[in-house]
């Protein structure tokens, strides 16, 4: 059997694809596919943004980027929910794309299936990355790539709410604090709080900022702060502090509730800075508060630039250079920018700051961020993430107590 044999796919991975959804898609539609090129002057490069066009920026920077490695590139977007199946047959035929830009949650998944090579095989440099960054694309102790950028969720809020209410947002610093500032709203007559609680990734990545908050841990959904993080939740529907409308709303819908300009604060992601100005509300940003004070741990949204295994590994030398280039500091600033994420290392993240002082709430939220798949759990998070939405749901519904909903998530899980 030579070098090029095809690579039998996990049971798990394909498992673990068909769970995972991305909760912060950069766009919608599909590229036309693409193998990689015969010729070795010519490199593919496979991404998740379907939106960027032949001229856009990110094109013209793959072709700088391919220019400065002496090569041309081949460049194919997909949908998001789309690549990580292309990648997987793609591994299968030996026919990856020298260069892969995919989600976080997926790159775990795809490392275990043996579709990636580790940064210790390519000579990949992630030194300056922030390690909570980096963690998501970590898995078994070794690194698959680099991130590009990094989303995260925040609390939006609405100040001319906040002042009728007479809520000074310095004060909101915890739990109770942020629990007394929604009792004040809804006394003045407007509504406190709206988020995604849907049935869906989607609704496990909007409740983990208050699950990890209470000291919560993915591996023991049925811990007794996770029960408290719960309860928060289900004690804001029961007051009258969040609506009904969470157990079905997205992301998307959930903002539009904000934009009505009726809501104290929205947890939405650095994804809705576009449509919060051109919303026209007089807005702030607040990390999301601990339970006990100090941001809490949100999970990233973002992708991994990555070097799938090829089956001539003489083109990993070239397939660095082009990751190298895509992440260098003046290309993660411009890429970073245009996608509206904070970028991965700290020299970008004050270059952000510097150049636009109300992305500093995101920065910091970043920086305390967690990646869904750290702490090793690699192709068990999806199981994991699948049994705590429906606890969610269930609690929120009424079906079932809080202790109750995550005591069979945990039973479920095991």
């Amino acid at each position: 059997m030579n070098s090029t044999s095809t690579r039998r796919l996990t049971v798990a991975a394909l498992t673990a694809l068909a769970v995972v959804g991305t909760a912060t898609a950069c766009g919608s539609g599909s590229g036309s596919g693409g193998t990689k090129a015969a010729d070795s002057g010519t490199y593919t490069v496979w991404d998740p943004y379907p939106q960027f066009a032949q001229g856009s920026a990110w094109v013209k920077l793959l072709d700088a980027c391919g220019t400065a490695a002496g090569v041309k590139i081949k460049r194919t977007g997909f949908d998001t929910s789309d690549l990580p199946n292309k990648a997987l047959l793609a591994a299968q035929q030996d026919n990856s794309p020298d260069v892969l830009v995919v989600d976080n949650p997926v790159v775990s998944t795809l490392a275990e299936a043996g579709v990636l090579t580790t940064t210790a095989d390519t000579k990949l440099d992630t030194s300056a990355v922030d390690p909570n960054l980096l963690a998501a694309g970590q898995s078994g102790g070794k690194t698959y790539g680099t991130p590009i950028g990094a989303n995260t969720l925040a609390l939006y809020y609405n100040k001319k709410v906040l002042k009728a209410a007479g809520v000074d947002i310095a004060s909101v610093r915890d739990w109770p604090s942020l629990t007394a500032a929604l009792g004040k709203v809804k006394k003045a007559g407007k509504k406190g709080i709206t988020f995604s609680a849907i049935g869906t990734e989607e609704g496990s990545f909007q409740f983990l900022p208050w699950f990890w908050g209470a000291g919560a841990h993915l591996t023991a959904l049925d811990s007794t702060r996770a029960v408290s993080a719960l309860s928060l939740w289900k004690g804001w529907l029961d007051q009258g502090y969040a609506p009904n409308s969470v157990l079905n709303n997205t992301q998307t819908t959930s903002w539009q509730e904000f934009a009505t300009g009726d809501y104290a604060f929205s947890e939405n992601g650095t994804w809705q800075l576009a449509n919060a100005k051109k919303a026209g509300l007089d807005y702030g940003v607040l990390p999301i508060p601990g339970a006990d004070a100090g941001t809490a741990p949100a999970p990233t949204g973002g992708e991994f630039v990555t070097i799938p295994v090829q089956g001539d590994t003489g083109r990993y030398a070239t397939a660095r250079r082009l990751a190298t280039c895509l992440t260098s500091t003046q290309n993660l600033y411009d890429t970073d920018t245009t996608l509206s994420y904070v970028a991965p290392t700290a020299e970008v993240q004050q270059k952000q700051v510097a150049a636009d002082p109300g992305l500093k709430p995101w920065v910091d939220a970043v920086k305390a961020a967690k990646g869904r798949t750290s702490d090793d759990l690699g192709t068990k998070y999806p199981k994991i993430s699948e049994q705590l939405w429906k606890a969610v749901q269930s609690a929120l519904s009424g079906s079932k107590s809080p202790k109750d909903a995550l005591d069979a998530a945990q039973s479920a899980v095991k």
